[in-house]
């Protein structure tokens, strides 16, 4: 099978962009089993609610559902079991930093495969508040308001 190079997105957190806003953002590798990876090739993965936590100098992911291959047998994980994420030490450290002076969060914005290797993109975000939320909505309609008008004209 030749080596496939590029990226394909698999799923994005589009959740996470309307309750934080994101600050930085992060790449960092993923440690699946093989099951989880043919999962994740037909696209069976909810980001909804997932986070990242740091503990004893380790990054993992939590709540990050991966539904069990439809063709496994004994090998299928847990679907929400923590997952350890992959990143060098002094970058662990450093959002660890960050994460307890600033009080933002570490959350994965999308999951991709890059040159065949499963990646997430994490972001240090900060929570919005409501009326925050409120005035991007505000903003979208009025974007697709004016679309639509462009459109009409055309």
């Amino acid at each position: 099978m030749p080596k496939q190079t590029g990226t394909k997105q698999i799923a994005s957190n589009r959740k996470a962009f309307h309750d934080y806003f994101v600050l930085d953002r992060y790449e960092a590798g993923i440690e699946l089993a093989g099951t989880e990876v043919k999962s994740l090739r037909a696209g069976t993965v909810n980001m909804k609610d997932c986070y990242c936590t740091i503990k004893n100098g380790e990054l993992f992911v939590r709540s990050l559902h991966i539904s069990p291959y439809e063709k496994g047998n004994i090998f299928n994980k847990d679907p929400v079991r923590p997952r350890r994420l992959l990143m060098h030490k002094r970058e662990i450290v450093k959002l660890n930093a960050r994460v307890m002076q600033e009080g933002v969060a570490l959350i994965p914005l999308s999951l991709y495969f890059k040159d065949s290797r499963v990646k997430v993109e994490l972001g240090l975000c900060k929570g919005k508040k409501l009326y925050d939320k409120r005035n991007d909505d505000a903003k979208r309609e009025a974007a697709r308001d004016i679309e639509r008008t462009l459109k009409e004209r055309h």
